[in-house]
Formats: C-alpha cells, sequence, structure tokens
C-alpha cells in the first residue's frame, strides 16, 4: 500500500480581497490537481490566477522535492486567510479626506499524494570484451 504524503505552498501578500479569492478558491478544493488547474484556466475571475499559480507551485514542490506522483494529487486543503491592509486616503467633498483599506490575501495549497515507485538499480553488467 502507498503512503499518501503531504505537501504545501504559501502565496502571500497577493493584493486581492480574501473574500474574491476564497469564491474561485471553494471551485478547486478536492479535486486532483491536473482537474483544478484545467478548472481555474477557464474561470473568468481575476482571482483565479493566483490560485492557480499556488496550485501549480505546490505540485512543483511535490513531483520535485517530495518524490510524490504527479498523476495522484488533489488538493487536500486550499486556505485563504486575511494579510495585511494597505490604509489609504481618497480625496472627499469640501476637502475632506475619505479613508479606505487596500486589503491583501494569503493563500496556503496543501496537495496530497502517494509518493512515486522507486525502480530498483540495473544490475551491472560484467564489463569482459573478449579481444582478438
Amino acid at each position: 500500500m502507498a503512503d499518501v504524503s503531504t505537501v504545501q505552498a504559501l502565496a502571500r501578500g497577493i493584493q486581492m480581497a480574501p473574500r474574491k479569492i476564497s469564491l474561485v478558491a471553494s471551485l478547486v478544493r478536492g479535486r486532483s490537481v491536473a482537474d483544478a488547474l484545467v478548472i481555474l484556466q477557464h474561470t473568468p475571475k481575476h482571482a483565479a490566477k493566483p490560485v492557480a499559480k499556488a496550485i501549480a507551485s505546490a505540485q512543483a514542490n511535490a513531483t520535485n522535492n517530495h518524490n510524490l506522483d504527479g498523476k495522484t494529487l488533489i488538493v487536500d486543503r486550499l486556505e485563504v486567510t486575511a494579510g495585511p491592509r494597505l490604509k489609504r486616503y481618497r480625496a472627499g467633498a469640501k476637502g475632506m479626506a475619505k479613508p479606505y483599506q487596500k486589503r491583501t490575501s494569503h493563500i496556503r495549497v496543501i496537495v496530497a499524494g502517494t509518493e512515486k515507485v522507486r525502480k530498483a538499480p540495473a544490475a551491472k553488467k560484467s564489463a569482459t570484451k573478449e579481444t582478438k
């Protein structure tokens, strides 16, 4: 039986409100990584791009750094949390300044998959050549 491992990727400081990103994140939770990337590629929301980038990063971490099989990866958890807010002011009527906040987000993607089966090293052939 293959062992299931998890790998994560973080995308921090995305300059988009967490509420907007959460709408897109809910589309791909629990799906395979390949399906999630196809869905996000065809989603007409601006928030689909950073979510897809974070999922692709988690996939690359799993296959390159943790020796997981890319075909078995699923999006185990996808969390969107609020990042720091940038406080700004906009000109208002009668010389007033109206405050507003530019919200940022953090995206955490955790993918789960099975490890690749390692092949046994090939037996070395004896290098005996017959000379004529």
